[in-house]
């Protein structure tokens, strides 16, 4: 059963290479870009897969984003192909494996592959994972205090990013008074429309086509909520969610602020007491 190993160097190359992208993607998405956009453009480079778009322009571009890519074309380079190539040559020329072993080899090799599509598709784990992917972002680097061109990171995840807005999508087809997005603590800055047009004081009666680019402020969890949320009954539902836990937090802040303030004029009468004394 040595061919066993082989497989397993194979196996943990690609879960290595998927978190490398997942990574790259959620850094990406910090200086700006859209989530869809981030995860096609880290794929790209980090596959090597040549792309002419103006999505590529953005990166080239962008000092930030271009040093982001380069990194993983280079990673891209030390070659997973090749650690495949190799497992495929050595489990097929192990002159003393029977057809049953080799089978079963290809067995393990297809059951790993497939363990992890079913991972690294899920939503909750998509969900988690970049919670602690932006955590270590912000917390072992400086990237999102590094270029405030494309990126406002005030505190707390809030951020302008970019989102496409795909067929089927809650978005498409309505009137930004209708979407109430504000309600849910997210702002419409600008639309950048499929025809090159742009719209930089967005009013609300413009209607969000298929192919709009919007430039959005908020915080970027609810962004990549929003970013998810598909058309229909679901979709009305998720929002009027966002908005209820939106309504909570606001009431939270309310509070916390009312705290604040009543703590520090008591440390104010305290020390103008002690001044007095």
């Amino acid at each position: 059963m040595a061919g066993v190993f082989p497989i397993i160097s194979l196996i943990v190359a690609l879960a290595v290479s998927m978190i490398v992208t997942r990574v790259a993607a959620m850094a990406l998405m910090f200086t700006g870009l859209s989530r869809e956009a981030a995860k096609f453009q880290a794929r790209s480079a980090f596959t090597g897969a040549g792309y002419t778009t103006n999505e590529s322009e953005m990166i080239v571009n962008h000092p930030v984003r271009r040093q982001i890519v380069a990194t993983l074309m280079l990673l891209g380079n030390l070659g997973v192909a090749t650690v495949g190539a190799t497992v495929m040559v050595s489990i097929m020329s192990t002159s003393n494996s029977s057809a049953q072993t080799r089978w079963m080899l290809l067995l393990i090799l297809l059951g790993g592959i497939a363990f992890l599509w079913v991972i690294f598709t899920s939503r909750w784990v998509e969900r988690n994972m970049n919670r602690v992917i932006a955590w270590c972002l912000k917390r072992f680097t400086d990237l999102d205090v590094r270029d405030y061109v494309a990126l406002l990171e005030l505190s707390r995840g809030y951020a302008i990013t970019e989102m496409l807005v795909e067929k089927g999508d809650w978005l498409a087809d309505k009137a930004l008074a209708s979407l109430r997005l504000s309600d849910e603590g997210i702002l419409v800055l600008s639309i950048r429309r499929a025809a090159g047009i742009f719209h930089g004081t967005p009013r609300g009666e413009d209607v969000l086509r298929v192919g709009d680019v919007l430039i959005l402020y908020g915080d970027l969890t609810d962004v990549e909520k929003l970013d998810r949320r598909r058309a229909g009954y679901h979709g009305d539902r998720e929002h009027h969610k966002s908005v209820k836990e939106q309504d909570e937090f606001e009431e939270e802040e309310r509070q916390r602020l009312q705290t604040l303030e009543e703590k520090l004029a008591i440390e104010a009468k305290i020390k103008s007491q002690t001044k007095d004394e």
